[in-house]
This record gives structure tokens, C-alpha cells and sequence, in this order.
């Protein structure tokens, strides 16, 4: 099965003036001292244990931060805005404050509600519903690629009811992750977690709007059955690094949120298990900070960033893993040419075993170990040739576009 995902071209955004060139600061420049004398924050401390650290720009009861500079002392003005998102910490008692406390489902489904989404759909296929989650207050959303990338137009419906027309900025397959925007301000975003160190049995809570029924975002609750979940995609693409719930994800519930017990999102729902009798009680969603770090990209792009290694393999098989005395790894069935890999050495047969000196149990593992790298990073491969532990250099990539099909 193939690791290598689709490259996207370089940025060509430009960076902000340095700080002290600037009639701003953005709050993550400045250090807490200015808010010591803060009644509003005091009074905060006072209730709640725990805060809520805003990362990207939220000051005092939550108002985006907006400047403008006069150029020249006449117009035109340049107007500069920070862009709202809200990332819970850890150790946290509720992510969404005080209303809410940790376990109480009622709390949290009331005040995560207004980040949720429906999606209406229209595609040569017909008409079709999706869900969505508000990442920034400036009406960037998550959702599903699958649900996203065929639509001709799309209008996101608010769980108030008001009606927004969508706009794709961008879709990645493979994680299927999609980025949707509507126009305005003032958006409520979730609250966005990490699924880093969520461990099987905690309770996860799904919000989405199943068949796409009116009257707002449906809550149900279960727990994480699973995580690192590799699971087929669509095209033969798969999914790795997934999490699984067996919180019921109906039909339309695709591209909502899958949030912890604190009331912060940790994963996107993605796709249900079926049979011919039906759904069997599991349900998948992509990380929320791999969803995360494809939407940064595709924000800044318009397209997800992916490192190339430029191999194809399979997981060791158990017996030969115990033979090797290796508690797993990836065996290369194909070096591709002019990849990284080629030119660090790698071969047919090889057995991948590490990525930085960390152990990789399988090619999921490795899929996700190389994710957390950038292209043009050097890192360190451990594998095994004929019984024997080497290591290589590979310097990471991006894949070269796919040429067309011909029609």
C-alpha cells in the first residue's frame, strides 16, 4: 500500500512586518504581564481553576482584535485582523468554561451546538448532506473531503438556522479533510483539542446532523473503542492514524465533531462500518490535530502539504517479527524511482523499523511518523537488510505532480 501522499506547491505569502515595525501585536508576542491588571481576567481566575488559553487572538470576552492603519495620514486604509481559533490546554476541568464541567453532556452539547454545522450539498450526483465544524471566527470550517470534493454548491446551515453559502478552499484525500468558508465575522469556533493523548475507553461525544434533519446539530455519547485505526478510502486511498468510536455516526453526521469529555474537539468524524444488515456500532474520525495542520495548509495554499519518502510495503507479518526479534515493522515491497529513498539506499525487502530512533510497528506507524516532518528534512531510518540493523539519511520531499489523464 503506498505512503506517499500528493505534494502541493510552495507558499507565496509573504510574512508580517517584525513586531516592532507593527501597530499591533498579536496576543502569542506579548507576555501575560500586560493582563495582570485585568479585572475581567481576575474575576476569571476567581471561577475557574482551569482557564481556557484562546490561542490565536482571543482577548478579553472573546472580540477579535482588529487595527487599522492609516497609510500616509489618508486612504486608503490598510485593515489587519487577527483570526480567532479556540485550543483547550491540558489539564483541563471543561474546555468551554464554567457553564459546563467535565461529563456533563448536557453542558457541553448546549454550548458546542453553535460550531456545528449541516451542509446542503448539490453535485452532479444529485443532492446530498454533510456536517461541518467552525475552526475560526472568520467562517473557516472543517468537513469531510469526501462530502466536499464533488460539490457544485454548498450552503452551510447554521444551528440557529441561518443559511450561509460555502465556498471549497481546498480537499485532501488523504485524510479526508476538507476546508469550506462562509463569509462574515464573528463566528463561534469549537473549542480544538488533541487527540494525542486520548487512550481507549474515554467517553466521546458526536455532534453532527444526521440525514440532515432540521432543528439542529444530534448529540450522542459512547466511548473510544480504538486508536491508530487504518481504514480503506475512497479511490484506494487510505486512512491512517484514525480513531474509533462506537458513538453512533449516522448517514449526514459525516465531517461533524468527535469531542472528549471536557467538550474539545479531537477528531472529525469520517465514516461508519457497515454491513448488509447495516451499521455494526463503529464509527472513525480523522485526528483533530492532523485535520489541524491540513487545514493550515490548505488555508494558506490551497492544498495539503505531504512528505514523500517514495516507497510502497506492507506490514512485517508476526511470525517473521518474532523471528527478527522485532516487536514490527514496515517491509518496502517497492523503492520508486528518483524518491528519497532511492537515493538514501533503501531496496525491495528492506524492513523499516524506526524514524528517528523511534520504533515503527507497522506501515500505519510510519505513515504517521513521517507526517510530523517537513519537506527537505533529513531524517534518520533504521531497517533491517538480511537480518542485519542499518541505517540511511533520507532527505524527505514532495512527491512530483501526477501527469493528467487523458480523456
Amino acid at each position: 500500500m503506498p505512503i506517499d501522499e500528493t505534494p502541493d506547491e510552495e507558499s507565496g505569502f509573504g510574512q508580517p512586518l517584525p513586531p516592532d515595525d507593527r501597530l499591533w501585536r498579536h496576543p502569542s508576542e506579548v507576555g501575560d504581564e500586560i493582563f495582570q491588571d485585568s479585572p475581567l481576567l481576575a474575576e476569571r481566575r476567581s471561577s475557574r481553576p482551569w482557564p481556557l488559553v484562546l490561542v490565536a487572538g482571543l482577548v478579553g470576552a472573546g472580540a477579535a482584535v482588529a487595527t487599522i492603519a492609516v497609510i500616509g495620514g489618508l486612504d486608503p486604509r490598510v485593515v489587519e485582523r487577527d483570526v480567532v481559533e479556540r485550543v483547550a490546554v491540558t489539564p483541563v476541568i471543561s474546555a468551554l468554561g464554567g457553564a459546563a464541567e467535565s461529563g456533563d453532556i448536557v453542558g457541553i452539547a448546549d454550548l458546542a451546538s453553535p460550531s456545528i454545522v449541516r451542509l446542503e450539498l448539490q453535485g452532479d450526483d444529485g443532492r446530498s448532506v454533510g456536517s461541518g465544524v467552525l475552526i475560526r471566527d472568520d467562517g473557516h470550517l472543517l468537513t469531510n473531503a469526501h462530502v466536499a470534493e464533488t460539490a457544485d454548491s454548498i450552503v452551510v446551515v447554521r444551528a440557529d438556522g441561518q443559511e450561509d453559502e460555502g465556498v471549497v478552499i481546498g480537499t485532501d484525500p488523504h485524510t479526508d479533510i476538507a476546508v469550506v468558508k462562509i463569509e462574515g465575522e464573528g463566528h463561534q469556533p469549537a473549542v480544538l483539542g488533541s487527540a494525542l493523548e486520548v487512550e481507549v475507553g474515554e467517553t466521546a461525544i458526536a455532534i453532527g446532523s444526521p440525514l440532515g434533519l432540521e432543528g439542529g446539530p444530534s448529540v450522542t455519547v459512547g466511548v473510544v473503542s480504538a486508536t491508530g485505526r487504518s481504514l480503506p478510502g475512497e479511490d484506494g486511498v487510505t486512512l491512517y492514524d484514525m480513531l474509533q468510536t462506537d458513538a453512533p455516526i449516522a448517514p449526514g453526521s459525516s465531517g461533524g465533531a468527535l469531542l472528549d469529555s471536557t467538550g474539545a474537539v479531537i477528531g472529525i468524524t469520517t465514516a461508519i462500518a457497515v454491513s448488509d444488515v447495516g451499521a455494526e456500532g463503529l464509527g472513525f474520525a480523522t485526528p483533530i490535530d492532523i485535520a489541524r495542520a491540513v487545514a493550515d495548509d490548505i488555508i494558506e495554499t490551497g492544498q495539503a502539504r505531504h512528505v514523500w519518502l517514495g516507497v510502497e510495503g506492507s506490514d512485517l507479518e508476526a511470525a517473521a517479527a518474532r523471528e527478527l526479534d522485532v516487536d514490527g515493522g514496515a517491509t518496502v515491497l517497492e523503492v520508486m524511482a528518483g524518491s528519497p529513498a532511492e537515493a538514501a539506499g533503501l531496496a525491495p525487502d528492506d524492513i523499516i523499523v524506526s524514524v528517528q530512533g523511534a520504533a515503527i510497528g507497522s506501515m500505519s506507524a510510519l505513515v504517521v511518523a513521517l507526517r510530523s516532518h517537513d519537506p527537505g528534512e533529513e531524517v534518520e531510518i533504521g531497517y533491517l537488510r538480511g537480518g542485519v540493523l542499518d541505517t540511511c539519511r533520507p532527505v524527505l520531499t514532495h512527491r512530483a505532480p501526477e501527469p493528467p489523464v487523458a480523456d
